[in-house]
């Protein structure tokens, strides 16, 4: 967890909403200059009421889903722009009472007082493409789910299984199949959904690797130097890595990528490893989906698993080349290099 510590003269907590945002400014010494509600469309008024101290003003709020503008604005004005980090940021909501005018006070305080948990404010050159990438996973998921009602209906009906329907050539005459003309409508509409799935996402892909190839080819090239790693996964870690620097030490990465577990002890006592929803399910699946890959085009790593897996099981083994994978590729984009098979197990 990192924590914004730098000084400023005044600190202005948001709590942000669709429509509304409180907005609370407090000084160096804790006495509160600002405490007002704003229209979100209304950035005229809000910036004419933080005027009088935008000379040394740094601006916290808490990741909702839509700090995107309130990010741009501040970087437009010259604003340091602090993104509040939503699961560490539990001061906020305990408490036996709880508003909006309330919590733009505590994160007012929170970055005064040097406990304001800070996550990535992802910039706004690369964002846009990095959430068209994330859509894609949404229509590919929507494709998977219409694939399994296909498969699910000839169950119900007992009829043979057909072929690899993700496949165009293999669709015609499927819904034939069915005697019932209610059953049979139904199977033509999920027809008809695949094809225009294919087309989306085809056009997706093609449009995230002309992006890639623009923003950071000598990186999207390198991850792809990792057996199995092709273009999705390569471009799911370009996209939610960004800058590998934001990382202080291999670790960071880790944590961030939900490759290691975190723990909680007191007095010598372990209760477990809780927050596992902390870090980046993205690159979880990205790694996710790399490790049997790896495994399945590498000699060297299927042997460092069938080692492993001797020992410990096959969880575990896939468990330990996902963390071994992840410091590789935190290494690469750090030094520059291409991947070593050999580096990596050693």
């Amino acid at each position: 967890m990192n924590l914004y510590q730098t000084q400023h003269q005044f600190y202005c907590g948001v709590d942000l909403h669709a429509n509304k945002m409180y907005a609370c400014v407090v000084d160096r010494e804790g006495k509160k200059r600002l405490h007002q509600n704003f229209h979100t469309r209304d950035t005229d008024t809000f910036l004419k009421k933080l005027g009088p101290f935008r000379e040394n003003l740094v601006v916290g709020c808490e990741s909702t889903f839509n700090w995107y503008w309130l990010c741009d604005l501040c970087e437009s004005k010259r604003i340091p722009f602090i993104l509040g980090h939503a699961l560490y940021l539990k001061a906020i909501h305990g408490g036996k009472v709880k508003n909006d005018k309330l919590d733009s006070e505590k994160l007012a305080y929170l970055l005064r007082g040097g406990n304001f948990a800070v996550a990535y404010a992802y910039p706004a050159a690369w964002r846009s493409t990095r959430d068209l990438l994330r859509r894609r996973t949404h229509f590919v998921r929507r494709r998977g789910q219409t694939l399994t009602h296909i498969s699910n209906t000839h169950h119900q009906y007992n009829l043979p299984p057909t072929k690899k329907l993700q496949y165009a050539g293999n669709r015609a005459g499927v819904a034939e199949s069915f005697t019932d003309p209610a059953v049979r409508f139904s199977i033509e509409t999920d027809i008809r959904m695949l094809g225009h799935y294919d087309d989306v996402i085809r056009d997706l892909e093609r449009n995230l690797e002309q992006s890639a190839k623009i923003h950071d080819p000598n990186n999207f090239f390198r991850l792809q130097t990792i057996p199995g790693v092709g273009r999705i996964i390569a471009m799911t870690m370009l996209y939610e890595i960004h800058n590998i620097r934001r990382f202080r030490a291999v670790g960071d990465f880790l944590s961030y990528s939900r490759l290691v577990k975190g723990e909680h002890t007191s007095n010598g006592k372990s209760y477990g490893s809780p927050g596992r929803k902390i870090g980046n399910p993205y690159l979880k699946w990205a790694f996710s989906e790399a490790v049997p890959l790896l495994k399945r085009q590498s000699p060297v790593a299927r042997a460092y698993c069938k080692r492993i897996e001797n020992k410990h099981g096959r969880a575990r083994a896939n468990t330990l080349l996902a963390v071994k994978l992840g410091r590789a590729v935190y290494f690469m984009l750090r030094r520059g290099d291409v991947f070593d098979i050999k580096r990596m197990i050693r």
